[in-house]
């Protein structure tokens, strides 16, 4: 992880054998509760960021996370309005089919890539961490100025902004700009920042970007600081963590 100026960057690939995932989602209960229909209990609650990590749902085989970052919008009910799974639950909203999502797949860690995409993706393991966000800016290596797409407000305004995106080597990039005047970072340099990452690292082109929930909802922590805490409450996580 670095830290440029307020962009705080995390660099890792999918199939490390070092690496586990989980999608994190705010309920007060586990994620895996089943109900008596036979689906999985889906109660909502407002959470701040630090609170994850008291709760058992971000511990994965008894582990706590090395690594997070915001991910998706939530309604005025709290529950997550985009595509949401947590190892193979899913806790997806209303525009689950309209908007992108950052997922990581399932299965032995040498076969495991990361996606975005809208929707569900095929084959269903594709799908086994999955989390929201809106904006997407890079597709199958292209770059588009999405300012226009956010409207004024979340373009030139809520600059605070979480990103992930994909490279061509199979890498993924998590920034978070936490901006403040003068640092603001902008539709329109979303290739710049990102492009430079990749070529330091020798990361391959940047293949695929996204935005998750920006503004107020912007939160990002590793190794055991939080580095940006949201203010607003989150709709989902993405939390990465170490295997011995």
């Amino acid at each position: 992880t670095s830290d440029r100026g307020k962009n705080y960057v995390l660099i890792f690939h999918p199939q490390s054998a070092q690496l586990d995932f989980k999608t994190y989602l705010a309920v007060p209960h586990d994620l895996d509760d089943s109900t008596a229909g036979g689906g999985f209990q889906k109660k909502y609650m407002p959470q701040r960021f630090h609170e994850i990590f008291q709760d058992k749902n971000s511990r994965l085989r008894g582990r706590k996370p090395i690594a997070a970052i915001n991910g998706d919008y939530i309604d005025i009910n709290h529950k997550p309005q985009g595509f949401n799974v947590s190892r193979g639950i899913e806790y997806s909203g209303i525009f689950k089919g309209h908007r992108s999502s950052f997922a990581i797949s399932g299965g032995d860690p040498s076969s495991r890539v990361a996606t975005i995409q809208i929707g569900k993706r095929t084959p269903d393991s594709l799908n086994f961490n999955a989390v929201g966000g809106n904006g997407r800016f890079y597709k199958n290596g292209t770059f588009r100025d999405i300012c226009e797409d956010l409207g004024d407000f979340a373009c030139k305004q809520e600059t605070n902004r979480s990103i992930a995106a994909i490279t061509a080597k199979g890498y993924v990039i998590f920034l978070v700009n936490n901006s403040e005047p003068g640092q603001e970072l902008f539709p329109d340099g979303f290739d710049t920042i990102l492009e430079s990452i990749a070529r330091d690292y020798q990361l391959g082109r940047i293949q695929e970007g996204m935005l998750f929930d920006g503004g107020l909802s912007t939160a990002f922590y590793f190794n055991d600081r939080i580095y940006a805490e949201n203010s607003n409450p989150i709709g989902s996580a993405f939390l990465i963590y170490a295997i011995d």
